[in-house]
């Protein structure tokens, strides 16, 4: 099968390595080996869909402020969020930890994945209180982790369908499927495993999606903080629009975000960048350093895209 990837000069494959590396692992926050231990597996097997759509960082971080968008429109979520988080405070750390997070999650052997999960599901038991519309949440309530993690499949397989490389929709279905093992950990027996079951529960959560000045919030926090590397951060702001536009239109309407939808000519280049992404190899993210703890090679995933 033929390689799907770029082939670099040194000196700037060495600068996009070091970025990443620095994003995902900066100081201060524990470093995670995704080499050991040596030939474990991850949640999810090496020839998913998923280990293609998680190579890709632009469509991750579309996908990613897709998924919080809605999440930020149910009110126990939003709350649980902004009253118990230093996202205000500290936008780019939590985005580091939840990028993480999802890195081990798919790529992360089974055993480290299994125990960061459940330290997760710990921190979450802690997290309760009482919406500003004045009805109680707790973290682990079910419905939320199946909305979050629904959230979450919708966020990046949709960005990476839309903006990479389109997927059949047996591929989006698979890719849904095999978010299950990780669901069930988080407490997510509900989540989704389908399309058709996707939208028989953005149905069901339709009338509880509600407008939030702290969605504004959030997208204001989004568009100043230090996301990707200088070079690119001018095509920040066109990402966050992109996210947006992803939400089905009525949603788009409802939550005040006509204003964030995607300007003409964007999604060219909004494409552009997705496709380029999908065949940089990235030789110190934990795409390239898990299929080494597998005996396999470090392009892996590109020769499957």
């Amino acid at each position: 099968m033929t390689s799907a990837a770029f082939s670099l000069p040194s000196p700037v494959q060495r600068r996009i390595d070091r970025a990443a590396d620095d994003l995902l692992n900066p100081e201060g926050m524990p470093r995670v080996d995704f080499t050991t231990p040596a030939g474990e597996p991850a949640l999810v097997p090496a020839d998913s869909v998923s280990w293609r759509i998680f190579k890709n960082p632009v469509t991750l971080f579309i996908g990613g402020v897709s998924a919080v968008l809605l999440e930020l429109a149910e009110p126990g979520v939003r709350d649980g969020v902004w009253q118990h988080s230093s996202f205000r405070t500290d936008a780019l750390t939590r985005l580091q930890r939840t990028g993480m997070a999802a890195m081990v999650t798919v790529y992360g052997a089974k055993s480290q994945a299994e125990a960061m999960i459940a330290g997760v599901v710990r921190a979450h038991d802690r997290v309760r209180g009482t919406t500003s519309e004045g009805r109680p949440y707790h973290a682990n309530d079910p419905v939320l982790l199946d909305w979050v993690q629904a959230t979450a499949s919708f966020g990046f397989i949709g960005a990476y369908d839309r903006y990479a490389r389109a997927l059949s929709p047996a591929e989006r279905d698979r890719a849904l499927a095999e978010g299950k093992p990780a669901a069930r950990l988080y407490g997510a027996a509900g989540a989704p495993t389908s399309e058709a079951e996707m939208r028989d529960l953005f149905a069901r959560m339709d009338d509880r999606l509600v407008p939030s000045p702290i969605i504004a919030e959030f997208l204001g926090i989004m568009r100043r903080v230090d996301a990707f590397p200088l070079a690119m951060r001018p095509l920040q702001f066109v990402l966050l629009r992109a996210a947006t536009d992803m939400l089905p239109d009525h949603l788009i309407e409802r939550l005040e975000l006509d204003d964030w939808r995607l300007r003409t000519g964007e999604s060219t280049l909004v494409k552009a960048a997705a496709r380029a992404s999908d065949r940089i190899v990235l030789r110190s993210a934990p795409p390239a350093l898990a299929s080494q703890r597998l005996g396999l090679p470090a392009d892996y995933c590109y020769r499957r895209a």
